[in-house]
C-alpha cells in the first residue's frame, strides 16, 4: 500500500520537477543568449572607443608636427631676411 502511494505521490511531483527544470533550462538559455549579446556590445563599444582615442591622438600629433613646421619655416625666413638686410646696410 506505502508502494502504490508512492507511486501515485512519485509521478506528480516528477512531472512538476520535470517543468520546472525546463523553465529553469529555458530562461538560463535566453540569459546565456542576453550575456553573450551584452558581451558583443561591449567589446564593440570598447573597440569603438579605441578607435576614436587613435584617431584622435594621430590628428593631435599632425596637427603638432604641422604647427611645429610652421613656425620653424617663419624662424628661418626671418633669419634670413635680418641677415639680408644686415648685410645690405653693411654694403
Amino acid at each position: 500500500m506505502l508502494t502504490r502511494d508512492y507511486h501515485k505521490i512519485r509521478e506528480p511531483i516528477r512531472l512538476t520537477l520535470m517543468r520546472t527544470l525546463e523553465k529553469i533550462v529555458v530562461v538560463v538559455e535566453v540569459e546565456v543568449e542576453l550575456l553573450f549579446v551584452v558581451a558583443a556590445v561591449v567589446v564593440v563599444v570598447v573597440v569603438v572607443v579605441v578607435v576614436v582615442i587613435v584617431v584622435v591622438v594621430v590628428v593631435v600629433v599632425v596637427v603638432v608636427v604641422v604647427v611645429v613646421e610652421v613656425v620653424v619655416v617663419v624662424a628661418v625666413v626671418a633669419v634670413s631676411r635680418s641677415s639680408i638686410l644686415e648685410e645690405e646696410e653693411k654694403k
